[in-house]
């Protein structure tokens, strides 16, 4: 029996090999007039690797918000893996971030008083996934971002490249449709900044689908997709 909180259009989740990702003219507006999104329209396919660039104010956290159902919009049309933003509860967007999306934060937010292990498997504690299956899963996750020797060590005992490691490891614990990472390097040193970069695009070519939210152009520059944002507007869309 379906859970009340799961979307029907989850059914056909990771079937399609098209969009992951639609936005048709959305805006998201505040009071007083202030537009922060200004008909907004984009696709995003499976297996993409792109970038969302713009400088601080251009509307690209915004969309983040928007894109991984945090904050809904004013008004258009978005559909996340399938489903209708606009016609899904609370409840079931609950369900759908925990699912479909995997989110990387430039501030890692990970617990300090549990290991990295602790940190990635309760990714999957609110998917009914037993105790056990879930450390099993994190096991690999972690290994598959090269910390298999890190696991109990907690985020005090982490440098910043290896926590985000950890937080990479957690977004893509569920297998989601996409992720979506804000400013992933942003809290970094040049070199790990590289190596969390690396990381990603390594995920990329394992098939992941995979957004970066930046203002660094020179990381933009380097995706196969770059989408550029200015006063709440898409001003440039272009594949390398």
């Amino acid at each position: 029996m379906r859970s009340p909180t799961r979307p029907a259009a989850l059914d056909e989740l990771g079937a399609d090999p098209g969009a992951v990702i639609e936005v048709a003219d959305v805006w998201k507006e505040y009071e007083g007039g202030v537009a922060a999104l200004a008909g907004v329209s984009m696709r995003v396919d499976a297996g993409e690797l792109l970038a969302v660039v713009g400088p601080s104010g251009s509307g690209k956290s915004t969309l983040l918000h928007v894109l991984g159902t945090l904050d809904r919009p004013t008004r258009g049309e978005v559909r996340i893996a399938g489903v209708h933003v606009g016609a899904a509860s609370d409840p079931e967007l609950a369900w759908l971030r925990s699912r479909a999306i995997g989110f990387v934060f430039q501030q890692f937010f990970l617990l300090d008083g549990m290991s990295a292990l602790e940190n990635v498997a309760n990714g999957l504690l609110y998917a009914g996934v037993p105790a056990s299956a879930r450390r099993e899963r994190a096991e690999a996750a972690l290994a598959r971002v090269g910390l298999e020797h890190r696991l109990q060590h907690h985020p005090a005992q982490l440098s910043g490249g290896e926590r985000q490691r950890v937080a990479i490891a957690r977004a893509t614990l569920a297998r989601p449709a996409f992720v979506l990472a804000d400013e992933p390097t942003g809290n970094l040193d040049s070199a790990s900044g590289i190596a969390v970069m690396d990381l990603l695009r390594e995920l990329h070519a394992e098939g992941t689908t995979v957004i970066v939210i930046t203002h660094d152009r020179e990381i933009a520059a380097s995706m196969p997709r770059r989408v550029s944002m200015l006063d709440g507007r898409i001003v440039e869309d272009v594949a390398a």
